[in-house]
């Protein structure tokens, strides 16, 4: 049975690396490679330090890291406190593998713990095959909402206005 191969657990300092190999590596799929700027240093201090701003979880297939799920907390003036799935990420081999729904399961179950109202995140409208997974486990897939973000270098601009 797949799951007693597949274990995730909750990342750790030590898997900084990985992650953010994964991070790279998803970034190549959606093809923004040049776009990564963090650090393993950034990654160690923004994750484990006083204050930390995300959580995430590995998965392992045979004891290898094939995968990872990050998020944060946000929070919904009408809902309350949220789940944000920042990235799922699981290695092309191992997509079949149900690697993905266990992370997620993952997820689902740090959102319980935690109280939360709901679980949000983003897909990109080319990516059929993260749209075929979401949908199947349930998810509704808003096209009225439009993104917004500023980078750093226009929210510096905006200071000057």
């Amino acid at each position: 049975m797949e799951q007693n191969i597949v274990k995730i657990r909750e990342g750790s300092p030590d898997d900084v690396g990985v992650l953010l190999a994964l991070i790279k590596e998803l970034a190549l799929y959606e093809k923004a490679l040049d776009e990564v700027e963090n650090t393993e240093e950034q990654l160690l201090k923004d994750g484990f330090g006083d204050n930390p701003l995300y959580g995430f979880y590995v998965a392992e297939y045979d004891g290898k890291v094939v995968g990872m799920a990050l998020y944060y907390y946000r929070y919904s003036t009408w809902k309350g406190k949220s789940l944000y799935l920042e990235d799922l990420y699981v290695t092309q081999a191992y997509r079949k593998h149900k690697v993905g729904l266990y992370l997620f399961k993952a997820i689902a179950q740090k959102a319980k713990d935690e109280n939360c109202h709901r679980i949000s995140w983003q897909v990109l409208d080319w990516n059929e095959p993260a749209i075929k997974f979401y949908k199947k486990l349930g998810a509704e897939l808003d096209p009225e909402w439009v993104n917004g973000a500023l980078s750093k270098s226009a929210y510096l601009q905006l200071l000057n206005l």
